[in-house]
């Protein structure tokens, strides 16, 4: 029951922060998922890679919730959307076959130092000068492989990457959150078969898993999840998020820090 309990907490914060921030969650989910999965003596090296893989099948259902909330307020630019989305499959493919080969100890250190480089762009506020439009299809569309690469590496929904890319191109923040919350949810599905198909053939793992997905905390972490994030999406409509913004920064620079004296431990 304890761990049933944590889960739901854990996907009712993601949920929030999903639709608020318009990210798919992966940054909260990854470091507390190692945690929880160290505390039930789950397989030492499978630890990384089941909570990258459960994350991004939650970020599934996050991004499904948050997108449909931002879309009802016209802040979702389904053109982005259409063309990003190929170059995201593309590139999520190759990053859960490039994690699947990564041991565990340095997918660890590269996804904190990873949070730490967003939470630093947050914190700072380190955006993008809104200097030019939207480029062609086939830029666009490279830019969808190097954020789906990333984002499966490291099991994020790709608002770190995406959001500075859509304000540099003349979007609005909120357009920006909206849209991104949108492409969260290619990234997931494809994020998602991938640490899948990897993780079919992995001796070791926990019962009740699917590849690198471990079922019974996805149901949880899910169910929160599509309950918070609408109403994290409306909250980014309502509210001035600068000072949510900061404190979200510090957040992921405390769950960085934690995962990081983890790792070199």
């Amino acid at each position: 029951m304890e761990w049933m309990a944590a889960y739901l907490l854990l996907g009712a914060v993601a949920g929030l922060l999903g639709g608020l921030f318009g990210i798919g969650g992966g940054t909260v989910l990854v470091p507390v998922l190692l945690f929880l999965f160290d505390a039930q003596h789950f397989p030492p090296e499978h630890l990384m890679h089941l909570a990258l893989g459960t994350s991004m099948a939650t970020i599934i259902f996050t991004a499904t919730a948050s997108l449909y909330k931002h879309h009802q307020h016209n802040a979702v630019n389904w053109h982005v959307v259409r063309t990003i989305t190929p170059g995201i499959l593309i590139g999520t493919a190759l990053g859960t076959l490039l994690a699947a080969g990564v041991p565990t100890h340095f997918l660890g250190l590269f996804f904190a130092l990873f949070v730490y480089f967003a939470a630093a762009q947050i914190l700072l506020d380190l955006r993008p000068h809104a200097s030019r439009q939207l480029p062609g299809k086939f830029a666009v569309g490279l830019f969808g492989v190097f954020t789906g690469s990333l984002s499966s590496l490291v099991s994020i929904g790709g608002g770190t990457l995406v959001i500075p890319y859509l304000l540099w191109s003349n979007l609005t923040i909120r357009q920006a959150i909206g849209t991104s919350a949108a492409i969260s949810f290619p990234v997931a599905i494809g994020g998602t078969a991938g640490y899948v198909a990897t993780g079919l053939n992995a001796t070791g793992l926990p019962p009740f898993t699917l590849g690198y997905v471990y079922l019974p905390c996805l149901l949880f972490t899910a169910l929160a999840s599509v309950i918070t994030a609408p109403l994290g999406a409306r909250a980014a409509h309502r509210i001035n998020i600068n000072v949510l913004r900061k404190l979200f920064a510090v957040l992921l620079l405390s769950l960085a820090t934690k995962l990081l004296f983890k790792v070199l431990g």
